[in-house]
């Protein structure tokens, strides 16, 4: 018929043939009942595809010639949209085809079984008749509904579940939506389902889950609950300003319970405890974000951010920080494997970086050091240098070099002793004097106090001075007997002997009574010339403190007075040979040292921010204040946060002494002079 110029007739033959069988397969349907009309629906549509098939075969010929040529709808496509208009679009089917399909979905989320397999075949069809047809037929209204499903349950379990509950009903649900996809749905549905389901069960009540009370995040951070934090994360990732809604919460937590661990009077008691609270505060929120946040940076920033805001709001922690490394050098670290030292000195260092002003923390570091090695009490001479290690990394050579000085001074000491001893025969291997040779600059300057020495000391410290001098020109030796210890015999009323280790006053004073057996405060203040307030307390742990007491005071008080009486206690007695006299110290600086020390901090401060306005300056040779403060305050918040009052000060000192000048028309403008 084609090729006889009758393609025309032969295709609208075909489209009115098609159409009245459809009109025909259309009343079927129709007629369907109930469960039956899906069914009925299914089975015409295989029938109809199979049809097409042998159509579309035996009409090959005028496919291939006469459709292209006249620009008509190909048989299959053809086909196709002859069933779209007389069955899908016809007014009896349309409309209970949608709400059967939406039924169908609805009872399956309520818990029933649905034919699946049935659901699969009908929404392929929508999507073979073409994707404006299932969507238009059931995606759009699919959507509508599901919102309005979800808008009602959301609000029915925010009211009777806790947060933790609701979480786990707003997953599954989620998850139910994203199997419904895979199993009968277009997968291009996923997204634009889940977005409903997130919009209505997360979105529009974010607030109200961060917040809920007893239940909420902050709840789940105090209880560790980390199931219920992962939840919460996974979820409130898939919804705008999810995460940072958890991050400002969170936040605003840490910085509160932060803020009470450093401000609280009563754990500002224990320095060492205070650190350990910090640390443990650390641990807990660094599990919680690797365990339930999956280690986002956006969580460690405000964990970070946090800690160095309410570390900083108390001024005592790097003399906390340090005293804790203290504690862990001196006795803490006994046992220990090297691994775990190491861990605990990298927890340390982590707090260290959230200090402001580390150069006190240096202070504090540096006289702490001081004692460890002087007294002989660090743990482990590897950990000590650990440490420094990880300082040096941090901070650079400059902040370190003293406290290797020390290291270096405690060495060539022990060389110099025994240079001493083999150019003095006559003293014999028994090694009565043992010097420590510090280099000024390197240890914490010490106000150098003078205490008269017993006789048979001072003639050996006069040989050594003599020989220490005489190998090394140009140096000047100054005793430092408030840091020296020293071991002394002793016997006592019933001859029970014993050896004393005290510091070098004690022994000072202990060694007057091989002359006298009553001494008043004020004689041994005359022999001795100890500062009075040293004094005291050297006198008060040999008499006040029990188990310790090897003199005896008159009248007998906790404190020392200055009308006191000092007898040697004849009846003293230990289960120990050797006996260690601890000097009566206080763990914390009290507030007049803290003064000091604060003080000397501020001193040090000053040639350190000349320095860096005269780099800054050298570099830009014209800037205004403004920056300068900037540029100064950068360059030195690795060691301490720069006031811009002492910044200003140093400027008119650098003025004053002609390095910098200010600008003759903006007087806010400085000028580098070479």
């Amino acid at each position: 018929m084609v090729l006889h110029k009758f393609g025309e007739k032969l295709y609208s033959g075909l489209v009115m043939t098609m159409t009245l069988h459809l009109k025909e397969i259309s009343k079927s349907i129709e007629a369907a009942q109930g469960g039956l009309f899906l069914e009925e629906l299914n089975r015409k549509w295989n029938d109809h595809n199979k049809a097409l098939q042998m159509i579309r075969d035996i009409l090959m010929y005028m496919d291939r010639t006469y459709i292209p040529s006249t620009h008509k709808t190909p048989v299959h496509e053809l086909g196709l949209n002859l069933w779209r208009d007389n069955i899908i679009h016809s007014n009896k089917i349309q409309t209970r085809l949608l709400n059967t399909l939406l039924e169908l979905v609805h009872l399956e989320r309520t818990g029933e079984v649905i034919n699946r397999g049935l659901m699969r075949n009908i929404i392929k069809m929508l999507m073979d008749l073409g994707s404006s047809v299932y969507q238009e037929d059931f995606e759009k209204p699919f959507l509508e509904v599901s919102a309005e499903f979800y808008k009602v349950e959301s609000q029915k379990f925010i009211e009777c579940c806790d947060c933790g509950e609701y979480l786990k009903k707003a997953e599954r649900r989620l998850n139910e939506e994203m199997e419904r996809v895979t199993h009968y749905l277009d997968a291009k549905s996923e997204t634009k389902i889940t977005n409903v389901v997130e919009k209505e069960m997360i979105a529009n009540h974010m607030l109200r889950l961060v917040h809920m009370e007893n239940s909420g995040l902050v709840n789940m951070l105090l209880d560790d609950k980390y199931e219920d934090l992962g939840r919460m994360y996974n979820l409130f990732r898939r919804v705008p300003n999810g995460l940072s809604s958890i991050r400002e919460v969170m936040t605003s937590h840490l910085r509160e319970t932060g803020k009470q661990l450093v401000t609280d009077p009563e754990r500002l008691k224990d320095p060492v405890e205070f650190v350990q609270r910090l640390l443990d505060e650390k641990d807990k929120y660094d599990n919680i974000i690797n365990a339930a946040f999956n280690n986002d940076k956006m969580f460690q920033n405000a964990l970070n951010s946090s800690f160095e805001y309410f570390i900083n709001l108390n001024p005592r922690s790097p003399e906390f920080i340090s005293l804790f490394v203290d504690d862990k050098l001196r006795k803490g670290l006994k046992g220990v494997s090297e691994e775990d030292v190491e861990t605990i000195l990298d927890k340390v260092m982590m707090l260290f970086r959230y200090l402001q002003e580390k150069d006190v923390f240096e202070k504090y570091y540096k006289q702490h050091l001081a004692k460890r090695l002087l007294s002989g009490k660090t743990v482990s001479d590897d950990a000590e240098r650990s440490l420094i290690v990880k300082l040096k990394t941090e901070c650079g050579y400059q902040f370190t070099s003293k406290l290797e000085g020390m290291f270096t001074d405690m060495k060539t000491s022990q060389d110099t002793m025994q240079g001493f001893y083999a150019s003095h025969p006559e003293l014999g291997d028994s090694r009565t004097l043992v010097v420590q040779v510090l280099t000024t600059g390197s240890w914490p300057t010490q106000p150098s106090v003078t205490c008269n020495l017993p006789a048979e000391m001072s003639a050996l410290c006069e040989k050594f001075r003599s020989y220490y001098l005489g190998t090394h020109t140009g140096r000047r030796l100054s005793w430092q007997t408030n840091m020296g210890t020293a071991d002394i015999k002793a016997i006592f009323g019933k001859g029970q002997k014993h050896e004393l280790n005290v510091s070098t006053y004690q022994m000072c004073v202990l060694m007057l009574f091989n002359n006298a057996d009553r001494l008043s405060y004020k004689e041994i203040e005359q022999a001795t010339e100890i500062p009075a307030s040293d004094l005291k307390r050297c006198l008060q742990s040999m008499a006040c403190v029990k188990g310790k007491n090897v003199l005896r005071k008159e009248p007998m008080s906790k404190d020392i007075g200055e009308d006191d009486a000092f007898f040697v206690n004849d009846k003293f007695s230990s289960k120990f040979y050797k006996v260690k006299i601890g000097t009566v110290v206080a763990q914390k600086e009290s507030e007049p040292e803290k003064q000091e020390t604060r003080q000397r901090v501020e001193e040090d401060r000053k040639p350190q921010i000349e320095a860096a306005i005269v780099r800054v300056m050298k570099s830009r040779r014209v800037l205004d204040h403004n920056n300068i403060i900037t540029e100064v305050t950068k360059q030195l918040q690795s060691r301490f946060l720069a006031n811009p009052t002492e910044i200003k000060k140093r400027i008119e000192s650098l003025i004053e002494r002609d390095f910098l000048e200010r600008d003759n028309v903006d007087r806010k403008l400085y000028r580098y002079l070479a």
